[in-house]
């Protein structure tokens, strides 16, 4: 089984800040729109149960059974005990498959996060003002803001009490002196109460409980909250409007739609004959490549230029709808095999990989197009110590198909012919083998001879 990670948002927030309510919303907003969603709800309170005695699972824990499965058509559900908690990134990990989890809780799993204040919540009211305070001051996003805002009073404080002691109290020598601040506002030296927080910033139990570096969103009603927001480049959306937070969600982390296109161009001069038709493992070598790589694609496209001995696909995999497009232009090479399979692509995002790569992974371009997420690029290229590896990337349809008809104009036939005029991002080794931990992606035969060697490793395993 192919493993296909889920990418994850999470939601954070305060007590009673409305969490639950804007995931319930969020989730199906996103389901509307077609997207596969997962959830997880942190609860923050050991021995919850979702079983209860009389029931034939209950008995079965009840008799010490660790892990209990409950199945029914068209649904399952697993109780399993286990030794303190589990990570939320553990967790997730153990949901492939979705196009997006969206996580309640977990402030601290390192997952981007949706920070959520609300005006009817008093203490949201007390998390923007401290928000806006980071804001106003240019303390940057992540630090521990309560305890800046304590230094920075220690600080103003003595500017305040050497001015009381000159008798000439200066209010630029100290901002809490101008909105009236006194001894009995600020709290004796010493004192670490809630009096020592400025600008009627007053509860330590907001600590940790701020927006971080980890935001990108924030859902608030709260004019200072969302102007602090702005003021750190991260987009602020209103509780009601739930639309507009599905939308940058399904833009930026969800998993986007690909087109997988399997490069089958004809008979191989090298091979002696079409690679995709050649034995492996006893059928058509490209039986397995559609096998590996269907489950990354929204779209599965073959570009031959001998349709009539792959028909048989069709038949043996109705399931994926697969395309047999030939070659868009007369000339042969790598850039115009490139062109053909953006050009004849329905999705903006498009993976194309060569059919002799035998071990082809459907988990590195699911990792490649979530990268392409967080970059930002228009194409994500796996490098190593040989170089770019232009046939198992992922490209931007519409930053490429341009760039790649310009060159072929120019008379280019290189794959990377074009890289320097789109944004590339370049997938290293380490990041190659986070996705595809067995690695080999890149393997490919090209003679009879290195098939025969590849087969054999691998049915020896």
């Amino acid at each position: 089984m192919v493993y296909i990670p889920s990418p994850a948002v999470a939601v954070v927030g305060r007590h009673n800040s409305g969490k639950t309510t804007l995931v319930e919303r969020l989730i199906a907003e996103l389901v509307a729109r077609g997207l596969d969603v997962g959830s997880v709800k942190h609860h923050s309170h050991a021995g919850f149960d979702i079983d209860y005695p009389g029931k034939d699972s209950y008995r079965h824990r009840a008799a010490g059974a660790r892990e209990t499965v409950i199945a029914a058509p068209g649904q399952m559900a697993c109780i399993k005990s286990i030794e303190g908690e589990l990570e939320c990134a553990d967790i997730v990990r153990g949901m492939p498959g979705h196009d997006i989890v969206v996580v309640e809780g977990y402030r601290k799993s390192g997952l981007p996060t949706i920070e959520i204040m609300r005006a009817a919540n008093e203490s949201d009211a007390r998390a923007a003002s401290v928000f806006a305070e980071g804001a106003r001051c240019g303390w940057p996003l992540g630090a521990d803001f309560t305890q800046l805002a304590r230094e920075r009073v220690v600080v103003e404080r003595g500017a305040y009490r050497a001015a009381l002691g000159a008798g000439s109290l200066d209010t630029s020598a100290c901002e809490l002196a101008a909105s009236g601040a006194s001894d009995d506002v600020l709290g004796a030296p010493g004192e670490g109460d809630d009096r020592s927080l400025p600008s009627g910033i007053d509860c330590v139990d907001i600590v940790g409980k701020l927006p971080t570096a980890s935001t990108v969103a924030v859902v608030t009603d709260i004019d200072e909250a969302r102007r602090a927001a702005v003021s750190y480049g991260v987009p602020a959306f209103d509780p009601d409007d739930v639309r507009a937070l599905a939308d940058f969600l399904e833009q930026r982390f969800a998993r986007p739609r690909v087109t997988v296109v399997i490069q089958a161009g004809g008979e191989s001069r090298r091979m002696g004959r079409s690679k995709a038709t050649v034995a492996f493992a006893g059928r058509p070598l490209i039986c397995r490549l559609v096998e590996r790589l269907a489950p990354a694609a929204d779209e599965l496209i073959i570009t031959t230029n001998e349709p009539e001995n792959l028909e048989f696909l069709k038949e043996r995999y109705p399931e994926h709808g697969i395309r047999l497009v030939p070659d868009a232009r007369t000339v042969r090479g790598a850039l115009p095999g490139l062109y053909t399979a953006l050009l004849a692509a329905s999705n903006p995002y498009v993976a194309v990989v060569a059919c002799d790569m035998v071990f082809a992974s459907a988990s590195l371009v699911v990792a490649e197009s979530l990268a392409m997420n967080e970059s930002g690029a228009d194409a994500v290229v796996p490098s190593n110590k040989h170089g770019f590896e232009p046939f198992h990337a992922l490209y931007r349809r519409a930053g490429c198909l341009p760039a790649v008809q310009a060159a072929l104009d120019r008379g280019e036939k290189r794959a990377q012919a074009f890289f320097s005029e789109v944004n590339v991002c370049e997938f290293p080794q380490e990041r190659v083998l986070e996705a595809e931990p067995m690695g080999g992606c890149f393997i490919n035969a090209n003679t009879p001879e290195e098939l025969r060697s590849i087969e054999e490793s691998f049915l020896g395993k």
